[in-house]
């Protein structure tokens, strides 16, 4: 009951969509509803509003990174033991939280922020050499999405090498393909060439 306990508040904190709730204390307009109707960072950059973006990437961030952390700390005061399996859980939980918020009828957001501070409080060098990726080719294409793509792909790679080919990775792989999944409407643009680059307004 308690690692179910964790589990449920991992995918309600992930289920706080930031790019709804900044823009509404912002007194912008729904993410959903403009641009690629992701409630995402980059979308909310799409009004223009750099702080607002910030803020919306630094909670969705925040919100991966808080669950796996307190899993990690409240486990075994539950009587858990250890509980790095109901930590990886927990994760996992509030990723698809994210991706499916029950508090904004289940119209998430694709997840790399969520994603980013989700490896970072598994293992900060994790967290870490995804960010790298995600920097180097967003850098190299201006292309959100690519990044974004580029970074899953590698991130069960990262968590094989740095933590083993166990659970870890396992659990990182099906973040990753959630993500790609999500971004799977980016993948046709890819291919046909007509994605947005990063810091167009469309």
């Amino acid at each position: 009951m308690s690692a179910l306990l964790l589990i449920v508040a991992a995918y309600l904190l992930g289920s706080l969509s930031f790019a709804v709730i900044v823009s509404r204390a912002m007194g912008l307009p729904d993410p959903r509803s403009f641009g690629s109707g992701n409630p995402g960072a980059t979308n909310v950059l799409r009004t223009g509003r750099k702080t607002a973006a910030a803020l919306t990437l630094l909670g969705d961030a925040l919100k991966g990174w808080l669950a796996v952390v307190l899993a990690r700390l409240l486990a075994p005061h539950l009587g858990l033991g250890l509980g790095e399996d109901v930590v990886l859980l927990c994760a996992l939980a509030v990723f698809i939280g994210h991706l499916y918020p029950v508090f904004f009828r289940f119209q998430g957001g694709k997840g790399v922020a969520t994603a980013l501070g989700v490896l970072v409080g598994i293992d900060p060098w994790l967290g870490l050499a995804s960010l790298a990726t995600w920097l180097v080719v967003a850098r190299l294409f201006r292309i959100s999405s690519l990044a974004a793509l580029a970074a899953a792909v590698l991130a069960p790679v990262y968590a094989g090498l740095l933590e083993g080919w166990g659970r870890t990775a396992l659990a990182v792989l099906v973040i990753a393909l959630l993500l790609v999944y999500r971004h799977r409407s980016n993948l046709v643009k890819l291919v046909a060439g007509q994605e947005t680059r990063i810091g167009t307004r469309k």
